[in-house]
């Protein structure tokens, strides 16, 4: 399947950009894959954690549900040390023992150890907890109470540095923080930048997503289903696309929040039955009267 590139995707008008089209640049193109800035290539559907390792669900069945996502394809991996107070950490550690090399291992430092002393101390316990040597990518989770954001990414360049963290990114960042971001020294390093993104949370578009894409940034889409409570997935328009895809409503919100090729989604499941179908989205494609019946259902 041929993947629009980054360069392609970036040199649409400043107008289209601005009006954010997405469906129109969309419709010729696989989201299978996501190319980080660095040239390294990504599934554009991850997996999710932030409730994982909390009770949910029975601790084997989280795990399982996280292993077949592997299997199907979904190899990269997000979590934080604050996902149930590295409770989430854990349950992947255990997840990826003797399978390191097939993922691509997201976590996030709080904002209350953005010093250089509190990153490197964080790190160092992910690290312990995911049970391996480095990250993949590593993220400030929130900028609000960052007092030195110049400190932040000299620690991690250290860290980069040491091979500790192979990447480094944000997370949660408007605008205004990610311009005050690229004026600071190895700012434009950021690899990504993750943000809620989702059929019923389209706010990004507005500003966030133009700003990224002009500076040849993917974005990670949390709670891309719309997250608890949401009504995406019950949705008149999802569910007839759905049925007429021979797909799970799950499949067709992912797919569309995938549709650009700029964008990785991470949804969270501790089902495996529910894992199965998202991973449907990997290679469902959404024609264009179907973005646009979408579009409608969801006003940007």
């Amino acid at each position: 399947m041929n993947a629009i590139t980054r360069r392609r995707f970036a040199a649409c008008s400043a107008g289209l950009i601005s009006a954010l089209s997405l469906p129109r640049i969309a419709t010729s193109a696989a989201a299978q894959t996501v190319s980080l800035s660095d040239g390294t290539v990504v599934p554009a559907l991850g997996q999710g954690s932030a409730r994982l390792g909390q009770g949910r669900h029975p601790l084997a069945e989280e795990e399982q549900a996280m292993s077949t996502g592997l299997s199907l394809g979904m190899t990269l991996i997000d979590t934080a040390e604050i996902y149930g107070d590295g409770k989430a950490e854990q349950l992947i550690g255990r997840v990826i023992k003797g399978r390191r090399e097939e993922v691509f291992l997201v976590s996030k430092v709080w904002p209350s150890h953005a010093t250089r002393a509190g990153i490197q101390s964080a790190c160092s316990a992910s690290l312990a907890r995911l049970g391996t040597d480095h990250l993949d990518l590593y993220l400030l989770h929130w900028p609000d109470r960052v007092k030195d954001l110049a400190e932040v990414v000299g620690t991690f360049e250290q860290l980069r540095a040491g091979g500790q963290i192979w990447r480094w990114g944000v997370s949660n960042f408007g605008v205004a923080e990610l311009d005050r971001l690229f004026r600071i020294p190895a700012g434009e390093h950021c690899a990504t930048n993750q943000v809620s993104y989702s059929l019923a949370d389209r706010k990004v578009e507005r500003d966030v997503l133009p700003w990224c894409v002009q500076h040849r940034m993917p974005i990670m889409a949390y709670s891309p289903l719309g997250g608890e409570g949401s009504r995406v997935l019950r949705n008149p328009a999802v569910q007839r696309i759905a049925s007429s895809q021979g797909q799970s409503s799950a499949a067709v919100a992912l797919a569309w929040a995938m549709r650009s090729g700029n964008v990785i989604a991470i949804p969270e499941s501790g089902s495996v039955a529910h894992v199965r179908e998202n991973a449907a989205a990997l290679t469902l494609r959404l024609g264009l009267d179907e973005l646009r019946q979408l579009d409608q259902a969801f006003p940007a």
